[in-house]
């Protein structure tokens, strides 16, 4: 009876993750499209990015929503490494784990917690200054400040590496998360090959078009 309300829980658990993980994901998108316009206009990009940093539904629902989200989802990362890792106590003498799996599924833990650095980091350039830019100084509202203020972030050449970096971590971290949170919540029929194509594409299209905007305004600033 104990085993079995132990691995309801652990189901629960990944299905509560796998939910997460596929908000973020979703934001993730919708933060790719809004950076990418920086590469083609700033004007757009600013439009954008002062709707997105003014609007009330945006600043007081969405946003602390998305940060509930992150939270969430790396704790239970954490959570769950822990069980899985304290469900086999004993090591086996030899353990060839790359004959099963993959080098991005055994070490989700490891780059998920550098990804978790990356967006703290990323909170501290972007988000922080916002806050204290609108909230704490109480400036006017400035519609053409974005665009100056992404491209300045990328003229240190090691702020840019480190980004470029998070994001290639980031892209094994999709690379296995993305396929793992559709079978986490039962998603396995006719579309499944197409979904795991997609989960795929996504995993390298998003992170490598992140890591060519930030190159992209580093040679160009």
């Amino acid at each position: 009876m104990a085993k079995s309300a132990l691995l309801k829980s652990s189901i629960a658990k990944k299905v509560a993750m796998a939910l997460s993980g596929l908000f973020l994901i979703l934001f993730l998108a919708q933060h790719f499209f809004i950076n990418s316009t920086s590469v083609f206009s700033a004007d757009v990009f600013n439009s954008i990015s002062h709707f997105m940093g003014n609007n009330p539904l945006v600043q007081f629902v969405i946003q602390p929503i998305l940060i509930l989200g992150v939270i969430f989802h790396f704790i239970m990362g954490i959570v769950l490494e822990y069980q899985n890792n304290k469900a086999r106590p004993i090591n086996y003498v030899k353990n060839n784990g790359a004959a099963n799996s993959s080098w991005a599924s055994r070490n989700m833990i490891i780059t998920g917690l550098v990804v978790l650095a990356f967006m703290g980091l990323h909170f501290y350039d972007f988000w922080v200054p916002e806050m204290v830019y609108k909230y704490v100084e109480v400036n006017p509202l400035d519609e053409t400040r974005y665009f100056a203020e992404l491209t300045h972030k990328f003229e240190s050449p090691v702020r840019t590496a480190i980004y470029s970096v998070s994001f290639v971590l980031l892209s094994l971290h999709l690379w296995h998360g993305f396929n793992s949170s559709f079978q986490s919540v039962g998603f396995n029929n006719k579309y499944s090959r197409s979904l795991h194509t997609l989960g795929y594409a996504f995993a390298i299209v998003v992170p490598v078009g992140f890591i060519f905007i930030a190159l992209f305004h580093h040679f160009n600033h």
